[in-house]
């Protein structure tokens, strides 16, 4: 089993220009994707969603399919790199190592996801994400 590489908003940027097939998976919550806003360009599968806000039992396969099965890579640079982003970068981690468990390798989990931890004056995009570093990202 690999583990789980967590990198900045920006290397995740960087990383999807080196690497055009490189995937960015909201797994957010579908008002957090449409309202909140998300990465340009990210694709929206959520890990944990309204109404139930019980973990999908879908998730691995619709990345699978996003990935179009690919798990055996003929060498180390062969892969479609996935990246994942939530709000603050912790469900990202959760549904990182359910992708690894199940598999997938080229997992990345974005740091600070979205738009970060909260500040002290309880704000979001202040600190570290998405967001935060000036990445393009687009609103319902």
């Amino acid at each position: 089993m690999s583990d789980i590489q967590s990198i900045s908003a920006k290397e995740a940027w960087n990383l999807m220009q080196e690497k055009p097939q490189t995937i960015l998976v909201d797994v957010r919550s579908s008002m957090e994707y449409l309202f909140v806003g998300h990465p340009t360009g990210a694709v929206h599968i959520a890990w944990i969603d309204e109404p139930d806000w019980k973990v999908n039992p879908h998730f691995i396969t619709q990345v699978r399919q996003l990935v179009l099965g690919g798990v055996i890579h003929e060498d180390e640079d062969s892969g479609v790199p996935v990246l994942l982003i939530c709000r603050s970068g912790k469900r990202s981690l959760e549904a990182a190592h359910a992708l690894i468990t199940d598999g997938l390798t080229d997992i990345y989990n974005v740091e600070g996801g979205f738009e970060g931890p909260l500040d002290e004056h309880h704000h979001r995009s202040t600190l570290t994400g998405w967001r935060h570093a000036g990445l393009p990202w687009e609103q319902c």
